[in-house]
């Protein structure tokens, strides 16, 4: 199998809301937009972000429709990560994690996103 790109798609209730929030805290930009969808590509992801407004009719399957949120974190690892949660927070981001480090490694800190999505930012020390 040959994979030329991807994605990480979530329903939320307010699409640019989370846009917004990408683009201002994490640098992300606008790959592409229409009417409930916007399409984010960041320079160092071979990933972009969707972000589909809850209820789209194209959606499918209908069944799993609903928003997306609980149980889910979108992460990144970072070299510094306490200097990007200083740079985050002081954006005006909700904190919803300080820095900590776990017993295996891992360093970081999480934000919530206007739709509560929760973003974390990672290194490994």
């Amino acid at each position: 199998m040959k994979i030329s790109s991807a994605a990480l798609s979530l329903n939320v209730a307010d699409v640019d809301a989370s846009a917004t929030f990408a683009q201002r805290h994490f640098g992300f930009d606008v790959a592409m937009a229409d009417d409930g969808f916007v399409s984010l590509h960041h320079p160092d992801l071979a990933v972009n972000v969707v972000f589909l407004r809850t209820g789209l009719e194209s959606f499918k399957p209908a069944s799993i429709a609903g928003p997306a949120g609980q149980g889910m974190l979108v992460a990144f690892v970072v070299d510094d990560v306490d200097a990007e949660f200083a740079r985050v927070r002081d954006g005006g981001a909700q904190v919803v994690t300080e820095p900590e480090t776990e017993p295996w490694g891992e360093r970081y800190c999480q934000f919530a996103d206007p739709n509560g999505i929760v973003w974390q930012l990672v290194q490994w020390v």
